[in-house]
């Protein structure tokens, strides 16, 4: 597995791969309760780059409309480049050791990696639509500041920050790796980081809220195909699709949300506990909707990241029940959040809003390309254009997602 800095953008048609393949359908249907999903989750024979959540063409068809001046691209575009992660005078500030508690107490080079992670992101971006050296010598400069340094992450919130900051690493990378012209000496090194530092904290997934874990599956599954490890691309999947189900409520589930068997939530008492005290299971409903929709977010969020990278790498989870719960979850989330007003058995009748910028991936697939009706996903996607970014793991999905066939 080479990663010598390619020379020119790379373009691969893909198969699927055929040898595991059955012995991984039959441990996701064995995960999932219920009638086995349709394949869509096995590594590719030959992965696609840049292909973690955003695709050379959608970067094309981006590129193209700001290029044009096009709306609301090139007013997305505007408003990350005059946010401080395009800043070109942006010094990096690596740790050794990263240290999270929770809610980030202590923050111990918590928000410098977060944020050093999307400033990367964007630098390429910025790389790619403007063909501006300085942005993708700005991105090679972030990611090999934090390869010389990174060791570990400690404390609670360890396995968290380590997949919010892993979601942001691989899709700089893909960028930088596959479409710049110029050389990264030390692409190696990154992905020596990403193999050895990230990839060891999150591939095992988490017991905590579902965010945690969803988030983490997204980080494994771009570190995975940055790095083509089909193994760890496989098991990240697997987990995922567990997560997911047992994250976003259908009523096809029955009368109680599914669950990771690990957690052994095995009475009703123990269920609504963990969804937060909610004891009635609608469509849509989410583990952690009576938490806060901003949590919520970071879920849906995640949910929709894997769900594109899994179509650009040639299998479509949307077509699949990740698809079905990802649109519920959009469509009651942004019921809500654009002010319908709660009823009493939902969440004791008031919910924290704050879902965040996170619905122009789910929007973008399902609507724009699936053909669903999504009114209140598309009204509040609309009222938030151009979505910015949480300052976590999402950043200018307007300008890369929105209304964007690619």
């Amino acid at each position: 597995m080479s990663h010598a800095p390619a020379r020119r953008p790379r373009r691969s048609r893909l198969t699927l791969l055929a040898g595991g393949a059955a012995a991984t359908a039959a441990l996701v249907a064995g995960l999932l309760t219920g009638p086995a999903a349709p394949r869509a989750d096995a590594a590719p024979a030959t992965f696609v780059h840049p292909g973690v959540t955003v695709s050379q063409g959608q970067l094309d068809f981006a590129r193209s409309k700001v290029n044009s001046g096009a709306q609301p691209w090139k007013l997305a575009f505007d408003r990350m480049m005059a946010s401080k992660y395009a800043d070109l005078n942006r010094t990096p500030r690596p740790r050794a050791v990263v240290e999270c508690g929770s809610y980030s107490n202590p923050n111990y080079g918590c928000t410098d990696e977060r944020e050093d992670a999307i400033a990367a992101y964007t630098h390429a971006l910025a790389w790619y639509i403007t063909r501006d050296d300085r942005h993708a010598r700005k991105a090679i400069e972030l990611m090999d500041a934090w390869s010389a340094v990174i060791r570990d992450h400690t404390n609670s919130n360890a396995p968290l920050q380590t997949g919010w900051a892993g979601s942001s690493w691989p899709k700089a990378a893909e960028i930088i790796k596959y479409t710049y012209t110029g050389t990264w000496a030390n692409s190696g090194r990154f992905a020596t980081m990403l193999r050895d530092v990230y990839l060891p904290e999150i591939i095992n997934g988490s017991n905590s809220n579902g965010n945690w874990e969803l988030s983490m599956m997204e980080a494994a599954l771009g570190i995975s195909v940055f790095l083509e490890d089909r193994t760890s691309y496989d098991k990240a999947m697997a987990k995922f699709r567990t997560r997911a189900a047992a994250f976003v409520y259908l009523e096809s589930d029955g009368a109680l949300p599914k669950t990771v068997p690990s957690q052994n939530l095995n009475t009703r008492e123990k269920i609504v506990n963990y969804w937060q005290g909610q004891s009635t299971f609608v469509t849509g409903l989410t583990q952690e909707t009576c938490r806060d929709l901003t949590h919520t977010g970071y879920g849906i969020s995640a949910i929709a990241h894997v769900a594109e990278t899994s179509r650009i790498q040639g299998q479509d989870l949307y077509g699949t029940d990740v698809g079905e719960r990802l649109r519920h979850a959009l469509g009651f989330q942004a019921k809500y959040e654009m002010g319908t007003a709660v009823p009493s058995w939902l969440c004791g009748g008031s919910l924290h809003l704050g879902l965040g910028p996170v619905t122009e991936v789910g929007y973008n697939a399902l609507h724009n390309r699936l053909g669903h009706a999504m009114t209140n996903t598309q009204a509040l996607t609309e009222r938030n254009r151009p979505s910015g970014t949480n300052n976590l793991f999402v950043a200018w999905e307007t300008l890369t997602h929105g209304d964007n066939p690619a």
